[in-house]
């Protein structure tokens, strides 16, 4: 991997992403982070001041594979590789009984989460199998692998992305592309923060460590690790 290497991600300007972002640029990466509006990629850049060369802000529907393919294009077009893809663009709602839950809420999860994963990482393989190298990071959840009541859409969503994970790295890891998804629980954020006032932040995990994972993962050192999932819980168990 160059020592500049080409980073997209999706989901960039988001609670969590600006902690991937911010971790990358200070190793010294490219980055071409997506976001609903323009104009939050681009501030994001200039709080990290990366500019035209080492920048690309762009507006990506992530569940949509023409608008995922452009902006992989955008990005080969401006610097004719793609080296990292972390898969950071997520949501979550809260869920109702399994029974009471209508295909509308089954269907936004899963795109969200589990769709946009198989299209940005289809979108960028072909890419780094031609280079002979690359590193995928996608963004699982514990109830993933342990779903809670009134959880099933955002479990299912989920566990999709993991078995995704397994099943491309089990195609790619012999042609020097390593693919690996981290699995947080409750990451300290603002949003997590107002909506469980009672809980005692200091168990969850924090952004910053989160984001140093997964730049490890994108790493050489990481050269070894595929198609793992890895547990970062915090003190929360």
């Amino acid at each position: 991997m160059p020592a500049d290497p080409v980073v997209l991600i999706t989901g960039a300007t988001g609670e969590f992403g600006p902690y991937v972002a911010r971790a990358f640029a200070q190793a010294g990466a490219r980055l071409a982070p997506t976001a609903r509006k323009l104009d939050q990629a681009q501030t994001l850049l200039t709080d990290l001041e990366l500019g035209d060369d080492r920048g690309l802000p762009a507006v990506v529907d992530v569940t949509q594979a023409g608008s995922v393919s452009a902006w992989v294009e955008a990005v080969l077009a401006k610097w004719g590789r793609v080296d990292v893809l972390v898969n950071v663009a997520g949501g979550y709602k809260p869920g109702a009984l399994l029974h009471e839950t209508d295909e509308t809420a089954l269907d936004f999860l899963f795109n969200l989460n589990a769709r946009s994963a198989f299209l940005t990482c289809r979108a960028v393989v072909p890419h780094m199998l031609a280079q002979g190298s690359g590193k995928i990071v996608n963004i699982g959840a514990k109830q993933a692998l342990q779903a809670p009541r009134k959880g099933a859409a955002y479990a299912i969503s989920k566990a999709a992305v993991l078995r995704l994970t397994e099943a491309l790295s089990a195609e790619v890891r012999e042609q020097g592309i390593n693919v690996n998804a981290i699995i947080p629980s409750t990451i300290d954020t603002p949003a997590n923060r107002s909506a469980q006032p009672n809980a005692d932040p200091s168990k969850w995990v924090a952004p910053e460590d989160l984001a140093a994972v997964v730049v490890f993962l994108a790493s050489d050192a990481a050269r070894a690790i595929h198609g793992a999932a890895i547990p970062i819980y915090g003190l929360s168990g």
